[in-house]
C-alpha cells in the first residue's frame, strides 16, 4: 500500500509540473486530462501526507519518553496520536479503493410506471420530480429527453439527462424497483395499493468514446403526441432512432426541432449501448464480484415508499427513515450517503481478504 501511496505522490507532482508548462496550457484537452487526474489524486496525496506528519509527531513523542520532565506530556500526545494514525490509515485506504470510471460523469434517467396501472404512472411522476428537486438541490441541470404522459398527469416512462459533475456516482444505486405503498386517489374504499416503477441511471457516454456507425442506424420521424393522443405539434419533428446490430430503440419527442431531437436520442442510444456493454461485462465476472450495494439488475425491489407509516425503507442496506415527503422533495443525501458507506465497506472488505 505504502508502494502506491509514494506513487501517487509523485505522479501528484509531476502532473503539477506539467500543468504549469506553456505547451501543456496551450492544449485545452490534455490540461483538462492532467487537472481532472491531479483533482482525483489530491485526496489521496493530502491524506497521505498528513498521516507521515501524524508519523513524524508520534517519532517524536517516542523520544520524549526518554526525558523524565518530559514523558508525561509524550505520553498524553501518543494516546492522542494512536487514534488519529488509525482514523488516517483507514482513510488512506478507502481513497485507493478502486474508482468507478463513470463516478464524475452526467446521466440519463430513465423512469417506467410498472405494475399498477395509474397509480404507477402518477408514482412514476412523483420519483421524477424527486430526482429533478434533488439535482437542483446540488446545482445540477436537468432536462427532459423524452415523456409519455397519462391523461391524469403520471407518467408511462420519461427518460431525462441531470448534467453536472459526479452525478453519477450520488445516482448510481438508484437503478432497480421502487415500490409505493398508499391509498390512490381513484380509491373509494381506502384501501391501501402497491405499486412500482423501474429506474434506470446510466453514464453518458462522449461521442468519441463510443462511436456509432451511421450505417448501422435506422431514423424515422413522426408527430409528437402527449397524453391521450394530443398533437403537440402539426409538424413530424419527433424522432425514433433504431440501432439494427442489437434492436435498440430511442424516442425523442420534446423539441420542435428534428435535429434536437435526434441529437438527444443519439445521446439516450449511446448510454444504453454502453450500459449493455458493461451489464454484459459484470455478468461474466458476477461470480466473483462481491463489493457492491445489490446487482442494479432492473428487476431488483431497492425500496418503498410507504406513506401510511411516511417511511422510506432501502432494502439493500437495510435503512429506514421517517421522512417520506422530506425524500420525495429531494433530499436524498441521507440515504445516497448510507449506500455509498456501505458500498465502501463492502470493497474494503473484499480488497482485505485478496490481500
Amino acid at each position: 500500500m505504502q508502494d502506491k501511496l509514494e506513487w501517487a505522490e509523485g505522479r501528484y507532482e509531476e502532473i503539477s509540473e506539467q500543468m504549469s508548462q506553456p505547451e501543456t496550457i496551450a492544449d485545452a484537452d490534455r490540461l483538462a486530462r492532467l487537472m481532472r487526474e491531479h483533482a482525483q489524486l489530491e485526496p489521496v496525496v493530502t491524506a497521505w501526507r498528513e498521516w507521515r506528519s501524524l508519523r513524524d509527531r508520534q517519532a517524536q513523542a517516542e523520544e520524549m519518553l526518554q526525558d523524565a520532565d518530559m514523558a508525561e506530556m509524550a505520553r498524553e500526545e501518543l494516546a492522542a496520536l494512536e487514534p488519529a494514525l488509525r482514523q488516517k490509515w483507514h482513510d488512506l485506504q478507502v481513497l485507493l479503493l478502486p474508482r468507478d470510471p463513470n463516478d464524475d460523469r452526467s446521466v440519463i434517467v430513465e423512469i417506467r410506471g410498472g405494475a399498477g396501472g395509474e397509480e404507477a404512472a402518477l408514482f412514476a411522476y412523483n420519483l421524477y420530480r424527486m430526482y429533478t428537486m434533488y439535482a437542483e438541490k446540488r446545482g445540477w441541470k436537468t432536462e427532459i429527453v423524452s415523456l409519455n404522459e397519462t391523461e391524469l398527469g403520471g407518467f408511462k416512462e420519461v427518460s431525462f439527462t441531470i448534467d453536472g459533475d459526479g452525478a453519477y456516482s450520488r445516482l448510481k444505486f438508484e437503478s432497480g424497483v421502487h415500490r409505493v405503498q398508499r391509498v390512490p386517489e381513484t380509491e373509494t374504499q381506502g384501501r391501501i395499493h402497491t405499486s412500482t416503477a423501474t429506474v434506470a441511471v446510466l453514464p453518458e457516454v462522449d461521442e468519441v468514446e463510443l462511436e456509432i456507425d451511421p450505417k448501422d442506424l435506422k431514423i424515422d420521424t413522426f408527430r409528437s403526441s402527449g397524453a391521450g393522443g394530443q398533437h403537440i405539434n402539426k409538424t413530424s419533428s419527433a424522432i425514433r432512432v433504431t440501432h439494427l446490430p442489437t434492436g435498440t430503440v430511442v424516442e425523442c419527442q420534446d423539441e420542435r426541432s428534428q435535429y434536437k431531437n435526434k441529437d438527444k436520442a443519439l445521446r439516450v442510444l449511446r448510454a444504453r449501448l454502453l450500459d449493455a456493454k458493461v451489464a454484459a461485462q459484470n455478468a461474466e465476472i458476477a461470480a466473483n464480484r462481491k463489493s457492491q450495494v445489490g446487482t442494479g439488475d432492473r428487476s431488483e425491489r431497492i425500496r418503498t415508499y410507504n406513506y401510511p407509516q411516511l417511511r422510506v425503507t432501502d432494502h439493500r442496506i437495510g435503512l429506514t427513515i421517517y421522512r417520506l415527503f422530506d425524500v420525495l422533495n429531494g433530499d436524498l443525501d441521507e440515504i445516497i450517503d448510507a449506500l455509498i458507506a456501505a458500498d465502501r465497506a463492502e470493497k474494503l472488505k473484499e480488497s482485505m481478504e485478496n490481500g
